[in-house]
């Protein structure tokens, strides 16, 4: 029985190693081509480059959602009864309201975590969303992310709204 058990706790050990190597570590290049979208990303917005931040989607496929938390909800729920708490939208729809704001605009990312496995990806961060210099809203984002023929694409969005 302590041979089996042995036997048992060896071969756990010994695939642990192969399951991780699947992982974001497996596919540094990619993380850095994802790294590399979040900065464009980021500089589109505060450039007001409503084309670049469009360049970043798969432009068939636009699946965008914003959720308010609990705070925030009850807020926006006090003010207007009928407001949803989940409010859809489209990358088209933020990319023209970053390319006509008429004040500056600027997002900032915190801890930002990516998970691939070179053919789709998971980016996920908290952020503090910016106008005029104030922080309008904050909360965390996560796109769904295709490794597409013109390479990594922003397919989905959620992100939560608070103040």
């Amino acid at each position: 029985m302590r041979c089996l058990l042995s036997l048992v706790l060896l071969t756990l050990c010994l695939a642990h190693p192969a399951h991780a190597a699947d992982g974001p570590a497996a596919h540094p290049a990619d993380v850095k081509a994802i790294q590399t979208i979040v900065e464009q990303f980021r500089s589109a917005i505060s450039a007001r480059d409503g084309k670049t931040l469009g360049n970043l989607f798969k432009p068939d496929h636009d699946s965008w959602l914003s959720v308010a938390d609990e705070a925030k909800w009850a807020k926006v729920k006090a003010l207007a009864p009928d407001a949803r708490k989940v409010s859809p939208s489209s990358w088209k729809k933020f990319a023209e309201f970053i390319q006509h704001a008429d004040k500056p605009v600027e997002e900032r990312f915190h801890n930002v975590r990516i998970d691939t496995n070179g053919a789709v990806a998971s980016v996920w961060f908290d952020f503090d969303f910016l106008v005029d210099g104030k922080v309008t809203n904050r909360g965390s984002e996560s796109w769904q992310m295709v490794r597409a023929e013109d390479g990594w694409k922003i397919s989905s969005m959620l992100y939560s709204v608070g103040d």
